[in-house]
């Protein structure tokens, strides 16, 4: 029995202990924010070469992961970008297994540190929290990440203290636990729970690397831990695709299967081959130093998430067919009428990824109206209107779009980085000025349908004047596009002159009109669809030069209606 002294004493310890973790969790979502902020262009050009390459996948998965230090993050993000229609099956899972080796640094840094590196660190927390009061951005970000990285060794340290891992009193508890349970499957158990328990493999793989440096945990029993913590992280995914379609389930499967086939490999290797694996371990790091002790835990976990990614990798193929039969398609779902084509909500968790998914799916929504305005001008021009359900169908998509895009950039918005925030602000005004350009296209047919089933046209002076008009719009929407894709400043001038000789246009048009009516060379009956007509294409004119000066000035945009 322990005296009250003693059960003071491990009272106290326990509360260092979970302070100790307290403090490195915080540490680890410090410095991941810092990185998800500060490496938002890195992911986008990794992101950006997603393709059918297996070893390109495991590439940008370990690459994304290393950036963002969280394969659960990743996990979500890939289960996000498949829910969205970005990326199929066969491309998430080899991101997905690569992103069990990225995850593995953390790990390596944890055993490495010793008294010299611990107080760089502390230095590292300071100055990170110091940097923190500064005005500008990217000081306050590279702060974060420093403070981050310092509280995580500030968190290990506490952890490793006399207080905590090695007081007498919490070793020998421990000990007794781990006597309890000294079975390998009983250990993986206690490895996936902990792990689903904290939300992050890496934090989990960090304390029990910690507890294997203070001698409290034995390197063979930490080993089957260890094991479990990579089938626990999957748990995040398994609940990021509730709710997602049946393509976004079969990833978070094949990301809980590909885990369990490689501790169901790598259990059977280390239960039967216990010694040799210990002593292969142990030569690679002799001595019996913190460090040394920690090493061999950290590059065990190196080497399984390496070997089962190796293994697994050829077959990609078989493990996406199996996740088809296990979750198949619901043949009674009926899917929504319309639903964005690059976006799902899961990315509001990486801001810099959801951004770029945003700038997609703008360019998908440009490219329609672009179509609608060509068709009508088409229909305008020629009279006809063959194409009718085309621009009513590309209208609906576009209203849509406007919508649901504006709601998940207010959600969005407050995430982003204070540099992004203008782009944020920009994307609305675009959003806005892009809708209404929709709604003229769609009133331009409509104009023309009208005319086409009273049987009346315009005369060919009308048409020519016309036509003129149109060509010139149809050269500013290619600038605006041009100037929104690319920030390209380059011609926004012409832009503005464009705009000018089309609101000159609109007058000496008018007037030509009220000429000819009065000469009888046009019909009364076709005026009022002519004058809307030039109303409406000077209209499509101002919205085009808010589209290409959003770059600029993206603070509002004039809106003349």
């Amino acid at each position: 029995m322990l005296s009250a002294q003693e059960i003071m004493q491990l009272i106290g310890s326990l509360i260092w202990l979970l302070a100790g973790v307290g403090v490195f969790i915080v540490g680890m979502n410090f410095m991941s924010e810092a990185l998800e902020k500060s490496a938002g262009e890195g992911m986008e050009r990794m992101l950006g070469r997603i393709s059918n390459n297996r070893f390109s996948g495991v590439s940008i998965g370990a690459g994304v992961t290393a950036i963002i230090q969280s394969s659960s993050a990743t996990s979500v993000m890939v289960i996000g970008l498949v829910n969205a229609g970005v990326m199929t099956l066969m491309q998430a899972t080899p991101i997905i297994m690569g992103a069990n080796i990225g995850t593995t640094i953390t790990g390596v840094l944890v055993a490495l540190k010793n008294d010299y590196f611990n107080m760089l660190m502390y230095l590292c927390a300071f100055a990170g929290i110091m940097m923190g009061f500064s005005k500008k951005e990217k000081i306050k970000v590279a702060g974060l990440l420093c403070s981050g990285l310092g509280l995580i060794f500030v968190g290990l340290n506490v952890m490793s203290s006399k207080q905590a891992f090695k007081n007498p009193l919490v070793e020998s508890m421990f000990q007794d636990i781990f006597r309890v349970i000294d079975f390998p499957l009983l250990l993986i158990l206690v490895g996936v729970i902990f792990t689903a328990l904290m939300q992050s493999s890496s934090a989990a793989t960090g304390v029990v690397i910690t507890m294997v440096g203070t001698g409290v945990l034995p390197l063979d029993l930490a080993l089957f831990i260890v094991l479990g913590a990579n089938i626990g992280t999957c748990v995040t995914a398994l609940l990021a695709s509730v709710g997602a379609n049946s393509n976004s389930k079969r990833v978070a499967l094949i990301h809980f299967t590909f885990n369990v086939i490689g501790t169901v490999i790598f259990t059977a290797i280390v239960w039967l081959f216990k010694e040799p694996i210990i002593n292969l371990l142990v030569s690679l790091f002799p001595g019996n130093d913190e460090m040394s002790l920690q090493m061999r835990v950290s590059v065990f976990h190196v080497i399984f998430n390496v070997t089962t990614t190796v293994v697994l990798l050829p077959f990609v193929s078989q493990l996406v067919k199996y996740s088809c039969k296990v979750i198949r398609d619901k043949k009674t779902e009926e899917e929504p009428v319309h639903t964005l084509k690059y976006i799902d909500d899961r990315l509001l968790t990486i801001p810099p990824v959801a951004l770029m998914q945003a700038k997609k799916e703008m360019d998908y929504m440009f490219s329609l109206v672009e179509e609608n305005i060509m068709l009508s001008f088409v229909a305008l021009e020629s009279g006809d209107v063959e194409k009718g359900e085309i621009v009513y169908e590309n209208e609906a998509i576009i209203d849509f779009t406007n919508s649901a895009l504006t709601k998940f950039l207010i959600k969005l918005s407050p995430t982003v980085e204070q540099s992004d925030e203008v782009i944020v602000g920009s994307y609305f005004h675009v959003l806005n000025d892009l809708e209404r350009v929709g709604d003229h296209a769609e009133n331009f047919y409509e104009i023309a349908a009208e005319m086409a089933e009273k049987k009346i046209a315009f005369s060919p002076k009308a048409k020519e004047d016309i036509r003129k008009m149109c060509s010139k719009l149809m050269r500013m929407l290619h600038i605006s596009k041009e100037a929104f894709d690319n920030t390209n400043r380059d011609k926004l001038p012409e832009l503005a002159v464009l705009e000018e000789e089309v609101d000159a246009m609109k007058k000496d048009l008018t007037a030509s009109h009220f000429i000819r009516l009065a000469d009888g060379d046009c019909s009364i009956e076709v005026s009022p669809y002519y004058s809307s007509a030039i109303a409406g294409l000077e209209r499509v004119a101002d919205h085009l030069v808010n589209v290409g000066y959003s770059i600029v000035n993206p603070v509002g945009s004039q809106d003349e209606e």
